[in-house]
């Protein structure tokens, strides 16, 4: 455990990541340092280690090698030393929505909120504010993939996380909602959080609210 002056400690760090997936070394002796304010994408080929990078950062994977930390304002503290807390500060959105056919936008999205122990009372303004005003009591059977997308980022909004780590958030999106999104990022970096994104398109964000970790498709 490392202490440091309050303004130095970073929100999420790993340091010395390997990660080995069927044999074959995906990334090795990684570090990552990730600070409040800070927008970071995670590019390169399809194979490359991108979503393993992710859910490694996420505590949901462990790596070959190295390790995760996450700061409480006062100190650094490995994942595994206190994961409950990190994850109470932590929005993890996968690659797949995690929309229930079954069940409506609404209660869709109360149940994915009220599972991360956030605020279920805005439903209806957060569905309306990703354009789904009017399909709140529609099945998501019913919906198309861009709007199963739109439901589980509506938990964005209501979120008081100040790690979001998406898995191609974009996917489904068309252009008004991927500059929405953009916007809701950098309101949410300079709000003191951090954003840590996997997308293979060009994000619209000046250099220096962005840093990039690119991965290479390795072969061995």
């Amino acid at each position: 455990m490392t202490i440091l002056p309050k303004q130095q400690l970073p929100l999420i760090s790993a340091k010395q990541l390997t990660c080995i997936r069927e044999d074959r070394i995906l990334f090795e002796q990684l570090n990552v340092q990730v600070n409040a304010g800070d927008i970071v994408q995670i590019e390169g080929p399809n194979g490359a280690g991108k979503t393993s990078l992710l859910r490694i950062l996420a505590g949901l994977s462990q790596p070959y090698e190295g390790q995760v930390f996450f700061s409480d304002n006062k100190k650094i503290i490995a994942i595994g030393e206190d994961r409950e807390q990190y994850h109470q500060n932590l929005l993890y959105l996968g690659h797949l929505p995690g929309v229930k056919g079954e069940m409506s936008a609404s209660e869709n999205l109360t149940f994915n909120l009220a599972l991360h122990g956030m605020n279920t009372d805005e439903v209806d303004k957060d569905l309306a504010a990703v354009n789904l005003l009017g399909f709140e009591d529609s099945l998501a059977a019913h919906l198309s993939a861009g709007q199963h997308r739109r439901i589980a980022l509506a938990q964005l909004l209501s979120s008081q996380a100040k790690i979001w780590i998406l898995d191609e958030p974009f996917t489904a999106i068309d252009k008004q909602g991927v500059e929405n999104l953009e916007q809701l990022f950098l309101q949410h970096a300079k709000q003191g959080g951090c954003v840590i994104l996997t997308t293979h398109q060009d994000l619209n964000i000046v250099k220096e609210n962005l840093k990039k970790i690119t991965l290479a498709y390795r072969f061995y």
